[in-house]
């Protein structure tokens, strides 16, 4: 596995702190999010999963804690938008330049707009995807919003 990644080298260029954790990612677990939760020993409101939807068509990503379910309305309600989807994850793996399981919204191939959870911003810190699978980046979560310059909003069902 690199040691950097086009997440970690954002991160750098961006000037945020962070730390970066690895663990035997498991391509068969049910909850890649919760997986990853577990194998670090943290709770899963504190381990991030980001995922990539269409609002209007349009790509967005909905970046949520690992135990909870994205609510597509209110998702596109935060982008003022009509509606909202899953997008297929080959078209988030050939959009983002990054494998599933081991999506970050850090450093995709075309910045693309970011909601991230409310509830995640009471956190003193969060992981998030390092742009690998079995890698994540450890950093304060208001850092992580304003990188991605994302809406805040809450998201989940």
């Amino acid at each position: 596995m690199s040691k950097a990644t086009r997440a970690t080298r954002a991160l750098e260029g961006a000037k945020i702190p962070f730390s970066v954790h690895r663990y035997d990612y498991d391509p068969d677990a049910d909850r890649i999010g919760m997986q990853a939760a577990e194998a670090l020993g943290e709770p899963p409101a504190r381990v991030l999963k980001t995922l990539m939807a269409l609002a209007d068509g349009k790509p967005v990503l909905a970046i949520l804690p690992s135990d909870r379910q994205v609510a597509m309305k209110r998702l596109a309600a935060a982008l003022g938008a009509k509606s909202a989807e899953m997008m297929k994850p080959a078209d988030a793996e050939r959009l983002s330049g990054y494998k599933v399981g081991g999506i970050s919204p850090f450093g995709q191939m075309r910045r693309v707009p970011a909601v991230i959870e409310e509830s995640a911003l009471a956190e003193p810190f969060v992981y998030i995807n390092g742009g690998q699978r079995g890698l994540q980046v450890r950093l304060a979560p208001a850092d992580a919003a304003q990188l991605l310059a994302a809406t805040v909003a809450a998201i989940t069902a």
